[in-house]
């Protein structure tokens, strides 16, 4: 195989901004086996009291999720938050209409804030302005939020749950452009909704965080003019606007998958640009954050659609079964957020169990790793400190979507307290490794190398072969000087962590 040259600079000097820890989020929605027998599963033989799987617990810490987006998705747009509260046996059975499912509300608001403290994570909650509007929501929020003395908060204390959730970011609504959506909107619809919610909502806390929706993906006709319409009605009031992105290998284009980076990237330039001519023609000297709190890999055209779905209880869903590929992708999804952490303040992963997944489990059964699970938590444990600017100089690889894309994509983060620099690199040519020259500060050497490749790109990881696909401790790593000279491996992900010479 023909091995191509890559050449890149690791300087601390230039930064781009702190590496946000809400970058690092998940997503739990009441969608096919996320919530039952994904999270909860009581009588599983590893359930806890509560009911939580302690080994998808496990797994969540390990992974570094610092944030969980909660209850949907398609899902909250016509739930009822007062079903999954009160006496589990007094809660009642719905059709949940986004994915034709019957839900038994067994598991609710007060559940997730208690897995949500198991597994150390920060709750994102959404709120249905689908079905629902402005009171619904202050209802929702005085339960979870107020400490006491009224009736909602009292009617929390009653369920058991003395103190309140101190919740402190929410989700005005989910993707109410889409004609999918039930309680789909125009623009101008929901930009007055959001900005009456949120008014409302600041009104009871000024502190509270809040995302409007942004534009479901960014093949909707309405994208770009979406955000300016609702960040016209929105901006003095929100902190932060929407995106959505699933990156689909199912139609045999694999150069163009590789570099799905590229239209993510593009995603966020074009939404940040949009926020900011929003915020220049108010005058106003704020700066909207994007929250891209859905992103993936996601098998779409496979997916027959919820109208040929047959109504079930927690059915098995879009359960996709990750490759060597798809983890090279996620690895540089994860990279373009980092190299966006100026504007991007909030990721979310979607989902966390079974549903297009990192974690997979079967009921009463074993939790494992799918291949997506390693540069997520690779890149969580080791990006610290400051995102580096980094340019790699190298070929160009043509796509059909894309154009010409970089062959290697990568980013970095420096560690003041501990002076350590993390570099993070894709390969996305597929005809052959390529060798990388990295310059590096004077007094820095290599304390750990890992690599996910694989020569078979479609190894996935299984119940009976949970560690098919891992990342495995890297080789020819050279040290010359202030130089560091490493083979990356044809459609590989990367991580080189370089330290202080003692």
């Amino acid at each position: 195989m023909p091995t191509t040259s890559a050449r890149l600079t690791l300087d601390p000097a230039f930064r781009i901004a702190p590496v946000e820890p809400r970058l690092f989020g998940s997503f739990v929605e009441h969608m096919g086996r996320c919530v039952y027998t994904g999270v909860f599963e009581p009588g599983h033989p590893l359930a806890d009291a509560d009911g939580f799987r302690t080994d998808v617990l496990e797994l969540t810490r390990e992974l570094g999720v610092t944030l969980v987006r909660y209850p949907g998705g398609n899902f909250v747009s016509n739930y009822r938050w007062e079903d999954g509260v009160g006496p589990v046996e007094d809660r009642p059975a719905r059709l949940d209409l986004a994915w034709r499912s019957l839900e038994g509300n067994a598991f609710g608001l007060n559940e997730f804030m208690a897995w949500a403290a198991k597994a150390g994570v920060e709750p994102m909650m959404a709120l249905n302005l689908g079905t629902r509007g402005v009171a619904e929501a202050l209802e929702l929020v005085e339960y979870a939020n107020y400490p006491g003395g009224t009736r909602l908060s009292e009617l929390r204390r009653a369920h058991g749950v003395d103190k309140p959730h101190g919740v402190r970011l929410w989700c005005l609504g989910n993707e109410l452009d889409g004609p999918w959506q039930m309680g789909h909107k125009t623009a101008r619809e929901y930009g007055r909704l959001a900005a009456e919610t949120a008014r409302a909502l600041k009104r009871f806390d000024p502190d509270l965080s809040l995302v409007a929706c942004g534009s479901s993906n960014g093949g909707m006709p309405t994208f770009g003019a979406w955000e300016a319409e609702v960040l016209e009605a929105t901006y003095e009031m929100v902190d932060h606007i929407s995106l959505h992105a699933y990156y689909d290998p199912s139609d045999g284009d694999v150069d163009s998958f590789l570099a799905s980076a590229a239209d993510m990237d593009h995603m966020i330039r074009s939404i940040a640009a949009t926020a900011d001519h929003v915020g220049a023609k108010l005058r106003s000297r704020r700066r909207i954050k994007l929250s891209f709190d859905e992103w993936n890999v996601w098998y779409q055209s496979r997916f027959p659609g919820e109208s040929a779905l047959d109504w079930a209880e927690h059915p098995r869903l879009i359960e996709d079964d990750y490759d060597v590929t798809d983890a090279v992708v996620v690895g540089s999804l994860l990279i373009t957020l980092l190299r966006n952490a100026d504007r991007v303040g909030i990721a979310c992963q979607a989902q966390l169990a079974n549903v297009i997944a990192p974690i997979r489990t079967e009921p009463g059964g074993p939790a494992w790793r799918q291949s997506v699970f390693h540069p997520f938590a690779l890149t969580a444990r080791h990006a610290r400190g400051q995102v580096l600017r980094v340019e790699p100089e190298c070929p160009a690889i043509p796509t059909a979507r894309y154009g010409e894309a970089p062959a290697v994509w990568a980013t970095a983060t420096f560690d003041d307290a501990t002076g350590e620099t993390a570099l993070f690199v894709v390969n996305r040519d597929r005809r052959g490794p390529c060798e990388l020259e990295v310059a590096l500060p004077a007094g820095l050497v290599p304390v750990e190398h890992l690599e996910l490749a694989d020569p078979d790109l479609s190894a996935v990881n299984s119940a009976a072969a949970p560690d098919r696909v891992a990342p495995r401790p890297g080789t020819g790593l050279r040290l010359d000087g202030r130089r560091a000279t490493l083979t990356l491996p044809p459609v590989s992900w990367s991580i080189v962590r370089f330290a202080p010479q003692e």
